[in-house]
């Protein structure tokens, strides 16, 4: 799934293509005053015929791999797209532009970048839904989507409670042990965050994150939302047993920066609970 001439390796290829695209979308409005001087850029469906799907999975989940540089998520995201305006019911593009969407409405420091990724990550994660309805991949970003733009304003948390709540269950039902389990740190951080008039329950996010960790203990953010939760319920020598367990483990390989976050998740609960 994941055939290129012999001139060059597929890697090498792959990242030298990705910083072509990635960099004139992101200079394309600088450049704009003097573009009659340059050749033009190829037009996306022309860029997205030379990159079939899996070619640009390939591209994309590499970019992806360098995530913690906004900028690489950035240009995933702009492969993916330029693949799907050529085929627009590839369910592996459709998830993962809800998946990598996701990651940069949550780590985006631009207010209109953020609420625009969520939004597009939404679409993305319907169109996966729809697509195939019976896998896990697409209920589960696109109820992560739907989390994040509940954080945005209660207006929107009002409105996708409901939601997340549907999409998560559906993962549950499908697979739920995938991503480690997250299905069940999405429900759980949900009851936890969510105000009790918007249904709430400190007891539900805990009784989820409990079951999760049987099925994902290598998840650090699961962890991190356990503590968190056994924080909120005053029960704060269980909320260091995760704390500790979590800084004794090891990352899990390609998700170093996840952990890192968990990281510093808990650190900031250890000052708070001593």
């Amino acid at each position: 799934m994941n055939q290129l001439d012999n001139s060059e390796d597929q890697p090498a290829r792959l990242l030298k293509n990705a910083r072509k695209i990635g960099g004139f979308l992101l200079l394309g409005p600088l450049l704009l005053p003097g573009i009659s001087c340059r050749k033009a850029a190829p037009a996306p469906a022309e860029t997205a015929a030379m990159h079939p799907a899996a070619e640009a999975v390939a591209q994309a989940e590499q970019l992806f791999a360098g995530r913690q540089d906004l900028v690489k998520v950035r240009q995933a995201v702009v492969v993916l797209r330029l693949a799907q305006a050529e085929d627009q019911g590839n369910y592996e593009l459709a998830w993962r532009l809800a998946k990598f969407n996701y990651y940069l409405g949550d780590h985006s420091p631009d207010t209109a970048e953020r609420d625009k990724a969520f939004h597009d990550g939404i679409e993305a994660g319907k169109l996966a839904v729809k697509l195939a309805d019976s896998k896990p991949e697409g209920h589960f970003w696109l109820g992560a989507n739907y989390g994040g733009q509940a954080k945005t304003s209660m207006l929107a948390g009002l409105s996708e409670f409901d939601d997340i709540k549907h999409e998560m269950q559906a993962v549950l039902k499908l697979d739920e042990g995938y991503q480690d389990a997250s299905a069940y740190l999405a429900l759980g951080q949900l009851y936890l965050e969510a105000p009790g008039f918007m249904g709430g329950d400190i007891q539900q996010s805990i009784q989820y994150l409990e079951k999760g960790l049987k099925l994902g203990p290598h998840n650090a953010l699961l962890r991190s939302e356990l503590a968190a939760a056994y924080v909120e319920a005053h029960r704060n020598e269980d909320a260091r047993k995760q704390i500790d367990a979590l800084l004794a483990m090891k990352p899990a390989a390609g998700y170093e920066p996840e952990y890192n976050e968990a990281v510093a998740e808990v650190k900031k609960l250890q000052e708070n609970i001593k």
